[in-house]
């Protein structure tokens, strides 16, 4: 089992008399300070504020602390005040890519895509709901007994999810999928083994050929981070439209349009969906488009655009396997109210998609790429495909690490004279085929 072993060192925390102190501290503060003036200030001058008021009060206590101690004390009232109280600790570490609260004293993180328990907590319930409410009412939104559900998202674009009583029964609950400043590429993920240099090759190829591409993969398996990848091989002379829920792709081409979906206001009017903005899109000219992820009714029209001309389009869904994610397609589709025969939409789905990309997180937390498919198109009511790529598994190793190899399956894609013929040439080693293929 692959544990990472954390100290209290690692955090601000601190020990139950400095807690005892700090709030103390922290109430008196804020019978000292008006709010809404701090508000208004720049961060530097109200930090600088707080902190003469936080040594005035600490110098006056019969609590004596060591330097270290007080300046963790004051940085947590810092936080409490002006941030999002505990959390500013764990949002400060960088190589944390999910923070989890079950409750107010249970924090879970995600590192290095292990799962574990911090010494981070809230005092108690009420004080885990003030922060919950400062995030959401930061972006216009609002959450109680009428609202307990919500979605939002922080200033860096991190997603928020939060769930209160009485739907969360053991108290606020708050989900907070961090968004990574940093923008990978194909070569890390090679160093990182998530996928071979061959598969990088491949999925250049595709995307640069303008094939339509689906990536799916379960919650958390880089399905967005290889879009990330696969959208920066689009050319820069291209239009791009980008369709997500919160915005997380970092398209760097000078062309691109970014839409977003809003969500209803507190009237519950005002809500626009992902269709909505796919059908609009249609009307901008896109050369592409980019759909962060399709969870409904707009796979119909995403399908649609794919086949009438809008090549090179690019999208992911959640589901286990490449099969899977097809099935997943259908259902979706059968979700927009339309009366089709299940043999038309299977018909569309294989006419429009080209390749699926599965990814997948292990249990060693490393996230790969384990399959690659061709769409071929219908057998009957069947829609076939065919494994170019696989990630072919062989076990764990004492440390729990999983051991593998990718393969190269030896099918060379009906789309490769496709790419072929738009000046694309894949040396046929790519597919673990030794002979010569003639070019077109």
């Amino acid at each position: 089992m692959i544990t990472l072993q954390k100290t209290t060192q690692d955090y601000d925390v601190l020990g139950v008399k400095e807690l005892a102190l700090k709030q103390d501290i922290f109430a008196q503060i804020l019978k000292m300070l008006d709010l809404a003036v701090l508000e208004s200030m720049d961060e530097k001058d109200a930090k600088e504020q707080i902190t003469e008021l936080c040594n005035q009060l600490l110098n006056a206590s019969s609590h004596p602390l060591n330097i270290s101690s007080r300046k963790k004390l004051i940085k947590l009232i810092i936080d409490e005040i002006l941030g999002l109280g505990p959390l500013e600790t764990l949002l400060a570490d960088p190589s944390i890519s999910d923070i989890l609260v079950n409750n107010h004293n249970n924090i879970f993180v995600e590192k290095n895509g292990i799962l574990e328990k911090v010494p981070v907590t809230f005092y108690d319930d009420r004080h885990l709901l003030n922060i919950i409410d400062r995030v959401v009412s930061g972006v216009g939104r609002r959450i109680d007994e009428s609202t307990p559900m919500v979605d939002a998202r922080l200033a860096d674009g991190s997603r928020v999810n939060a769930i209160i009583p009485p739907l969360a029964l053991d108290g606020p609950c708050l989900s907070i999928r961090r968004f990574t400043v940093e923008k990978l590429k194909a070569e890390q993920l090679i160093e990182f083994g998530s996928m071979s240099a061959e598969m990088g090759q491949f999925i250049h190829a595709i995307v640069e050929g303008k094939l339509n591409v689906l990536i799916s993969g379960g919650t958390g398996s880089g399905k967005t981070t290889l879009l990330n990848i696969l959208s920066g091989y689009i050319p820069a002379n291209e239009r791009i439209i980008t369709i997500e829920d919160s915005a997380e792709l970092q398209l760097q081409q000078p062309h691109t349009v970014r839409l977003e979906t809003r969500v209803a206001n507190i009237e519950g009017k005002g809500e626009i969906h992902q269709r909505d903005l796919v059908r609009n899109c249609l009307r901008m000219r896109p050369d592409r488009i980019v759909i962060g992820e399709v969870r409904g009714a707009e796979a119909l029209d995403m399908l649609a655009a794919m086949n009438t001309g809008h090549e090179g389009s690019l999208t992911t869904l959640h589901a286990n396997s490449p099969r899977d994610a097809l099935g997943r397609m259908e259902n979706m589709v059968c979700m927009a109210g339309f009366d089709m025969p299940v043999v038309n939409i299977r018909s569309q789905i294989a006419s429009a998609i080209d390749v699926v990309i599965q990814t997948q997180r292990n249990e060693d937390g490393r996230r790969r790429i384990t399959s690659i498919q061709e769409v071929n198109g219908m057998e009957g009511d069947v829609i076939t495909m065919s494994e170019i790529f696989r990630f072919a598994r062989n076990g764990r190793d004492e440390d729990g690490k999983v051991l593998g190899e990718f393969v190269a399956t030896g099918v060379i894609p009906n789309f490769n004279k496709q790419l072929q013929l738009k000046g694309i040439n894949l040396p046929n080693s790519v597919f673990g085929v030794d002979f010569k293929m003639p070019v077109f």
